[in-house]
């Protein structure tokens, strides 16, 4: 435990920022999990706009470094891929 009181408000500052991020790293896998059902069920029109979002949220993610980078560029050139193979 915390013996004085800026390691206090550190410590709480860090589960507050683990909480949030924690939440959106939720978020996150949320829209790719229906990404790809829209993609498996050959929903082209659903699969892009869904992409749109995913992208959004993984960008942001990436840049407050809840995620690295290049995890975040992987995953959405990957997903963007798949939908770009839709018919």
């Amino acid at each position: 435990m915390a013996n004085h009181k800026s390691a206090e408000k550190r410590a709480k500052q860090a589960e507050v920022k683990r909480d949030h991020n924690r939440s959106r790293k939720s978020l996150m896998r949320t829209t790719i999990k229906k990404l790809r059902l829209a993609i498996a069920g050959g929903k082209k029109a659903e699969a892009q706009d869904l992409l749109v979002s995913t992208q959004s949220i993984m960008g942001k993610l990436a840049k407050t470094n809840t995620i690295k980078a290049g995890s975040a560029a992987r995953k959405t050139s990957r997903l963007a891929s798949q939908v770009a193979s839709l018919k």
